[in-house]
């Protein structure tokens, strides 16, 4: 039975980092690749940053791993849901770029598919090993849970080392996506432009109004 390691302090592989001709390589494949499956770039956002939001400042534990890359521990957590097809797709050109770690190449993708979804260019760099094990996984309920409110929101992102304001900063993300039913249990986008990494999540949020209702599935909503 899968144990996670509460700590996830076990040492990570090895690695030495790829050089910029490398990086440039796999920046310009991952371009074209996303381009051509823009539908998927809001995913690819997503694989990177659950494979980071696990940080806990406190512990040094948690982070970015591709611990994802293992059967059970945090692929198998409630929040991660969905992100095999996002692993699935990357896996053969991954294997392309050996020089990099897997957490590396889901950051790089993730910067590309913000490019794809007119984003600006994120200064990038490498420097993220993988995990050894998936033992190496922390346990479940380090990501932000939807059906919970703002203490909770407080307590993931504090834990990381981010302000109230960084949380908001952040939760701009939502500008691109949707809910998926067999996910996170929501239902639909959060904008009706949801392949374009703008500001208008937060439009939404200070201009429309909202309203309580309850989904299919029993979920409240607003």
């Amino acid at each position: 039975m899968f144990q996670p390691n509460m700590l996830a302090m076990a040492a990570p592989l090895a690695y030495s980092p790829p050089n910029s001709k490398q990086v440039d390589e796999a920046k310009a494949e991952l371009m074209t690749f996303i381009g051509a499956r823009r539908n998927m770039a809001p995913l690819m956002v997503r694989l990177s940053w659950h494979d980071a939001g696990t940080y806990e400042a406190k512990s040094n534990s948690g982070g970015p791993r591709g611990c994802m890359r293992f059967e059970g521990g945090e692929a198998a957590h409630g929040a991660n849901a969905g992100l095999a097809i996002a692993r699935d797709l990357l896996a053969p050109i991954k294997a392309k770029f050996p020089h990099f770690s897997n957490a590396d190449f889901w950051s790089l993708t993730a910067c590309c598919a913000i490019k794809v979804m007119g984003g600006p260019d994120i200064p990038w760099r490498s420097g993220r090993p993988d995990a050894g094990v998936g033992n190496d996984s922390v346990e479940d309920g380090r990501l932000p849970d939807a059906t919970q409110g703002c203490p909770h929101l407080r307590s993931v992102f504090h834990r990381m080392g981010f302000t109230d304001q960084e949380i908001v900063a952040l939760s701009g993300a939502h500008a691109v996506g949707m809910c998926h039913g067999d996910r996170s249990g929501f239902i639909g986008p959060w904008t009706i432009t949801a392949l374009d990494f703008d500001n208008a999540f937060f439009v939404n949020l200070v201009t429309m109004k909202s309203y309580a209702k309850k989904q299919h599935n029993g979920l409240d909503v607003i």
